[in-house]
């Protein structure tokens, strides 16, 4: 290295490291995307955080995944030790080597490790809400509907609640529903309604809500001019890989959907990386790979430029590989035909070195060398170079949990984001409407009709119970009377001593006064025939009375 000139900090370019020259990236053709690979350990996180800071310090906002945790260390000042000093002395960039931390803001979907990141689902769309969910193609049609009747009725779905609501809604009006829009049916609404509960158990309620991410806040400079580095801490995400890769597409396709045209700029706007980049294409549906492509292509032309990040070349569709014009290649290694094929299809997309058999020294690079080749001028790639990566600025690995609650704490959009605001949305405007219905639906029920009245054999109306009580009396001519002519006492009602007594004596004088009687019609009846139907039929009349 002692004959290759000296690497110089230029303003138009980020320094990467030495081969047999410095090699730069440019930064006025940085938006022409880059891929950065290899296999685990050798230096690709290190690549991409001296990328970072590399941006960050041309002033560019950047923003990045912290998959492993140890990205963290950018927020921090790097510490001397002596294999980054030996590195800096190897390619001859001792002098210009200092040490210093990138301005951070830490992101965390679960709000745990920086502010919490939010959307709404109907900023999501039923796309990629599909393919987080793992919909069929029959669901997602009826995904879309739902999403088309909200617009149609004026209900907002910003959260997870509002969405279940929603599907509840059109569960209840099918029939009305399919006649316009073709076939909803309740099995398809419970299956989709089953897949919010897997999401919500994955911690997808905590992404969808208000305040919603202003993709504006991730574009920030400090007051010298340097990029705001936004880190999402992705360690506890990695456990639901859909979600993950759903939600950086999200916020990838919200940069090329909300910024305007501004075709090659001196610098990029922002830069994204996508660690761990195969995570967005495994399994992914025609349609979606589809979409990844066109938005890849055409947010060049926003200013932003894309940078995967992964452990081989071959977990990016050739329709997205031949995109990416800056790349740095890490060690591989061969050890299986796949891997033989992962090496070679690596070598075949760099520009052919005469000096270098590609295929060979990708299998025999060291830590934190990498093979590079970016664009130069008028965008043509150079020849790819075996490079010994500059060490970087910032702190190797993590942060403590202290440093990393002083910079949550210092960032001037804590107030915007850390409290959840939950306004009226469909969930409340459907509970209110079916509120309202359950009102009107009792206030429209007819009153119960009033119970008949009894009424006397001369056709007046009878007495009440409590008439009958009150007239009635007390005592032992209340009782008389109760006995012939009946009581308010409801059945089964136990008789006081009292109350028994003048039963007792009743029947016996009704049944004297009775026998007397019997006897008078009996005598002028004549004999003792027409006593005895005189008394039975006395009997049976009184008799009446008191069942009565």
């Amino acid at each position: 290295m002692g004959n290759v000139s000296m690497p110089m900090l230029e303003a138009d370019k980020i320094y990467l490291g030495t081969s047999d020259k410095p090699e730069y990236l440019l930064l006025g053709l940085a938006n022409r995307h880059g891929l950065v690979t290899g296999a685990t350990g050798t230096g690709k996180t290190v690549t991409l955080q001296v990328m970072a800071q590399g941006f960050s310090d041309a002033g560019v906002p950047v923003f990045c995944a912290d998959v492993k945790g140890d990205l963290s260390g950018i927020a921090e000042v790097g510490e001397p030790k002596d294999f980054l000093l030996k590195r800096a002395e190897e390619i001859g960039f001792a002098d210009e080597y200092k040490f210093s931390a990138c301005p951070t803001v830490f992101w965390d979907l679960f709000g745990q490790q920086g502010h919490p990141i939010r959307t709404t689902v109907s900023e999501m769309g039923p796309l990629l809400l599909a393919r987080l969910m793992n919909l069929n193609d029959t669901q997602e049609g009826v995904l879309t509907i739902a999403f088309r009747v909200a617009d149609e009725q004026g209900l907002l779905l910003l959260d997870l609640k509002d969405l279940r609501a929603m599907l509840g809604f059109m569960a209840e009006n099918a029939d009305t529903i399919q006649a316009k829009y073709g076939n909803v049916t309740k099995a398809s609404v419970g299956a989709i309604q089953r897949q919010l509960l897997v999401l919500e158990n994955q911690g997808g309620d905590a992404f969808f809500g208000e305040p919603a991410l202003n993709i504006a806040d991730l574009m920030r400079t400090t007051i010298d001019g340097r990029g705001m580095v936004n880190v999402l801490a992705a360690d506890k995400l990695m456990s639901s890989p859909r979600l993950y890769a759903t939600f950086l597409l999200w916020l990838l396709s919200e940069f090329y959907e909300t910024l305007p045209e501004v075709g090659d700029p001196e610098k990029p706007r922002l830069v994204f990386f996508f660690d761990e980049a195969h995570l967005l294409f495994n399994d992914a549906p025609k349609p979606l790979l589809e979409k990844i492509e066109q938005v890849v292509r055409l947010v060049r032309s926003k200013g932003v430029g894309v940078y995967f990040v992964t452990q081989n070349p071959l977990d990016v569709p050739d329709t997205v590989l031949t995109q990416m014009s800056n790349r740095v290649q890490h060690a591989l290694r061969a050890y299986t035909p796949r891997d033989t094929k992962a090496v070679k299809a690596a070598a075949d997309t760099f520009r052919p070195n005469p000096e270098l058999n590609t295929f060979d020294v990708i299998t025999q690079l060291g830590v934190g060398e990498a093979l590079v080749s970016t664009l130069e001028d008028k965008g043509v790639p150079s020849m790819v170079q075996r490079t010994l990566m500059r060490p970087p600025s910032s702190r190797i690995g993590t942060i403590t949990d202290d440093e990393r609650k002083k910079v949550i704490a210092a960032s001037p959009i804590g107030p915007i984001y850390d409290k959840m605001v939950d306004r009226e949305s469909a969930f409340e405007i459907l509970q209110g409407r079916f509120k309202d219905a359950a009102v009107e639906k009792r206030s429209e029920a007819p009153a119960p009709a009033p119970a008949p009245r009894a009424t006397m054999p001369d056709g007046s109306p009878a007495p009440t119970p409590e008439q009958a009580s009150a007239g009635s009396g007390g005592g032992w001519f209340g009782g008389v009377l109760g006995s012939i002519f009946g009581t308010s006492r409801a059945r089964g009602t136990r008789l006081s001593p009292t109350q028994r007594i003048t039963r007792e004596v009743t029947r016996t004088v009704t049944n004297r006064v009775a026998g007397q009687i019997a006897a008078d019609i009996g005598k002028s009846v004549g004999g003792s025939i027409g006593g005895s139907v005189g008394r039975a039929i006395i009997r049976g009349a009184l008799g009446g009375i008191l069942r009565g």
